[in-house]
């Protein structure tokens, strides 16, 4: 077995470990999980998240971009690049009178990208789609009876992608990306009596699963400037999908806390009702983006609209309707990267340093009470500001010429709620990714 082919079955070895356990990488606390599909995972790898989350525009042959598939035609015909990234989270969640630190870690990706022939390239990966992870509750008395009403959630959507690129014309690319979009969620209410000794610890639960395709198209025209410097256009189009699943809804009582001993019998089940083919739909998204790139400079900005309002979702799962549960999402993105010089050999004139900011707003609302009274307030969501900056350190292969790059980067976001009684949510993390650039498919001359 020659050298290429090893490299291969293990790429792949590692590919499919981590596929088996990465839906259960959460990486979240926030309750606003506990709305439609969870938190929306940001689609940008290691260096475009430090940009802000720049995507659209990008095309370099040293990066995997999958949120815009046109960019793997870019990669040349020698060239295999490996690309995961890990990440730490810090975050405060603050109502006003209270507030709770957590803390967080996450495999946030894994990606390969390769050429196929000529103008043909590649790329797979596994990536998140969005997260559920909360665990929050309230004390409350009935009569003499005091007990803890508390609600948890766990899940999320993850998606493993096969994409293709594809330049027919030097400066014009078009690509597309199939995903296998598939997930488990599961949503429970528990009621846990503080003042009775002995007594049964009831839980209300709905969960459900959902396996589904979900299609990305993506276009790239490059603009030359002069000899050093380009323009690039990008746009994005992701069809809608509408997916069907069972709701499963039980209600059942423990005589312990079924979330510290979860692999318990329940002492009596009371509900256990299956709601066949419930409609779950995910928007049609669009997105356009603009990059200006020379030797040593990078600019981008992109805009990115998905069309939410009005989608299907079980009213079951939330108490909300279809008129007030989903917000049409938009969001804008800017960063750059300046690099002193990429050809000098001094080792801080060939780091990349980034930054970007970001604003959007939620997806979803929320129910919202006033504590005090338990009188509703409305449904309301939040807008969310962020600001990124990052490093990338190179590193050259002595033998092969290849570089690759280890980046570094940091981002603070926080999310500004739209009604009073809401969660305040700060969140900063700390990002790890190491793209690898190995000089491959190359047809050696000796043995």
């Amino acid at each position: 077995m020659n050298i290429t082919a090893k490299r291969f079955l293990s790429f792949i070895v590692l590919f499919t470990v981590v596929a088996a356990t990465f839906a259960q990488q959460v990486g979240s606390n926030s309750p606003y999980g506990r709305y439609g599909f969870g938190l929306l995972s940001n689609q940008s790898f290691g260096a475009s998240e430090a940009m802000g989350g720049i995507s659209y525009g990008l095309r370099r042959s040293q990066q995997v971009n999958p949120g815009n598939p046109a960019s793997y035609s870019r990669l040349d015909s020698l060239t295999f690049i490996f690309d995961f990234g890990v990440s730490g989270h810090y975050a405060t969640y603050s109502d006003g009178l209270n507030k709770q630190n957590f803390y967080n870690g996450n495999l946030d990706y894994i990606a390969m990208q390769f050429p196929v022939f000529g103008k043909l390239g590649a790329s797979i990966g596994l990536l998140p789609y969005s997260k559920v992870g909360y665990n929050y509750g309230q004390t409350r008395a009935l009569e003499n009876i005091v007990y803890e009403e508390v609600f948890r959630g766990t899940g999320g959507l993850s998606q493993i992608y096969a994409g293709i690129a594809y330049e027919p014309v030097k400066n014009f690319s078009v690509g597309a990306n199939v995903s296998y979009l598939f997930g488990n969620f599961s949503y429970s209410s528990i009621s846990v009596p503080r003042t009775t000794t002995g007594a049964t610890i009831g839980e209300e639960k709905k969960k459900y699963s959902i396996r589904d395709f979900k299609y990305d198209f993506g276009a790239q025209v490059v603009f030359p400037v002069d000899k050093a410097s380009s323009l690039t256009v990008g746009a994005v189009y992701s069809p809608k999908i509408t997916s069907k699943a069972d709701v499963y809804a039980t209600q059942m009582m423990f005589l312990s806390d079924p979330y510290t001993n979860p692999y318990q019998t329940p002492s009596e089940v009371l509900r256990d009702d299956t709601l066949s083919n419930r409609s779950f739909q995910l928007p049609a998204t669009y997105g356009l983006g603009v990059t200006y790139s020379n030797t040593n400079l990078l600019l981008g900005v992109d805009g990115t609209y998905q069309q939410w309002s009005g989608l299907d979702y079980p009213d079951v799962l939330d108490g909300l309707t279809t008129q007030n549960r989903f917000n049409n999402a938009y969001r804008i993105n800017a960063g750059a990267e300046y690099i002193i010089d990429p050809y000098s050999r001094n080792f801080f004139s060939r780091i990349r340093f980034r930054a970007g900011i970001s604003y959007g707003n939620s997806y979803t609302n929320v129910s919202v009470y006033n504590p005090s009274t338990s009188t509703s307030v409305g449904v309301g969501g939040f807008k969310e500001y962020g600001i990124n900056f990052g490093l990338g350190l190179p590193f050259r292969d002595s033998m092969s010429g290849r570089l690759s790059l280890l980046n570094i980067g940091f981002g603070y976001t926080t999310q500004r709620p739209d009604l009073q009684y809401m969660i305040k949510q700060d969140m900063f993390k700390i990002s790890l990714n190491m793209n690898i650039n190995e000089f491959w498919f190359f047809k050696r001359q000796f043995n």
